[in-house]
């Protein structure tokens, strides 16, 4: 499935920028970064349910927040993109 995953980490409070920097590597692992804290990610069901676990045992939940969009398997339609398109292209090839 396709997820969006979006984040706002409150970086003045104790810790903030090292829970910020967690949350964006955890991202990394699974998706592409397209904005600064906007990340596009396909992921299986199990994948998406140990992310957002990881996720929210990164954040402290009273201050940071994280919103998932799940797109699902028809996400092509769903997404529309002005300017420079930094966006996954899961159709494309692979290279390893």
């Amino acid at each position: 499935m396709f997820v969006l995953i979006t984040y706002d980490v409150n970086i003045t409070s104790h810790n903030g920028a090292k829970r910020l920097r967690n949350v964006a590597k955890a991202c990394l692992n699974h998706g592409k970064r397209v904005q600064n804290s906007v990340f596009e990610c396909v992921l299986t069901e199990s994948q998406y349910i140990m992310l957002k676990s990881q996720l929210e045992n990164i954040i402290d939940s009273s201050q940071d927040s994280i919103r998932f969009y799940l797109l699902g398997s028809n996400w092509k339609r769903k997404v529309e993109t002005i300017g420079k398109n930094m966006g996954i292209d899961v159709t494309g090839e692979l290279i390893i």
